[in-house]
């Protein structure tokens, strides 16, 4: 038993490199339960009558783009089904081309015309200054949208004049933006919101999930994948989980083969 004990690390990692290989060529469902914080944003969207208007804050760079770029794509997903009208903005300048190609190609598959049925403002500076600018009057704040149209003359902008005629307001964020979203617009414009964050930042964000200041989260690539699930639209985020629980599996396995192997040993000197 005591050879268990000095396996070569090589052959852990030849055990895990096989894993995530052969779990990428196979195509095979793991279950994905949705958790509450997940379930309670897609419930909130299908409460939301046809119509209803939907803010998108694409608070990301390419360097969060694995985790929460699927997170757009599929609660954009939910909101064209239900025939929602999307705005979307960020505050990030690495973000515009993400935003952009995630709201082009959903609406597509939607037949969803821009200016009517959605809408994308684009990057400005400001944080907190913007958001309270926003609060105050959607126009002054974006003159023009990302494609330089007058904003006021965007049919599906029509009567809304800051964020306080704002449905919901939904942040992917890679930062503090959730923070900034809920200290300078939820708590002085009353919208309800949501968030989706990197998985490192999930816990915390559980307090103002506790104090209902969110209305719900979606956490890192288990929250996107969790959401895919829900609106019966599988796509990257179920994938990339399926060689992650493979590897967190074989850890697993090896944690306590190993623990087996240390403690009958163990016992053996001993006897």
């Amino acid at each position: 038993m005591e050879r268990f004990l000095r396996i070569d690390r090589r052959i852990i990692f030849a055990s895990i490199t096989v894993a995530v290989i052969v779990s990428l060529i196979l195509q095979f469902e793991l279950p994905i339960p949705a958790s509450e914080p997940v379930q309670e944003i897609y419930e909130e969207i299908e409460s939301l009558p046809k119509g209803s208007r939907v803010m998108i804050a694409f608070d990301y760079d390419p360097a969060s783009k694995e985790e929460l770029q699927p997170m757009a794509v599929a609660f954009l997903h939910h909101c064209f089904s239900r025939d929602l009208k999307v705005i979307g903005m960020t505050h990030y300048p690495g973000a515009p081309g993400l935003a952009e190609q995630a709201m082009t190609s959903v609406a597509n598959q939607y037949q969803k015309k821009y200016g009517e049925d959605y809408v994308f403002l684009g990057y400005k500076p400001g944080s907190a200054s913007l958001i309270i600018n926003m609060g105050e009057n959607l126009y002054s704040a974006f003159p023009k949208d990302f494609y330089g149209n007058d904003t006021t003359t965007l049919p599906a902008l029509q009567d809304v004049d800051s964020l306080r005629e704002i449905n919901f307001l939904f942040d992917l964020a890679a930062g503090t933006t959730i923070e900034t979203w809920i200290a300078f617009g939820k708590e002085k414009y009353k919208f309800d919101m949501g968030a989706g964050c990197t998985a490192v930042m999930g816990p915390d964000m559980y307090p103002f999930l506790q104090s209902k200041q969110l209305t719900g989260l979606l956490g890192g690539l288990k929250g996107a994948a969790e959401y895919e699930a829900l609106i019966r639209k599988k796509a990257n985020a179920v994938s990339g989980m399926r060689p992650q629980s493979v590897v967190h599996v074989i850890i697993i396995i090896f944690v306590i083969f190993g623990n087996i192997v240390y403690f009958t040993t163990r016992r053996t000197r001993h006897a």
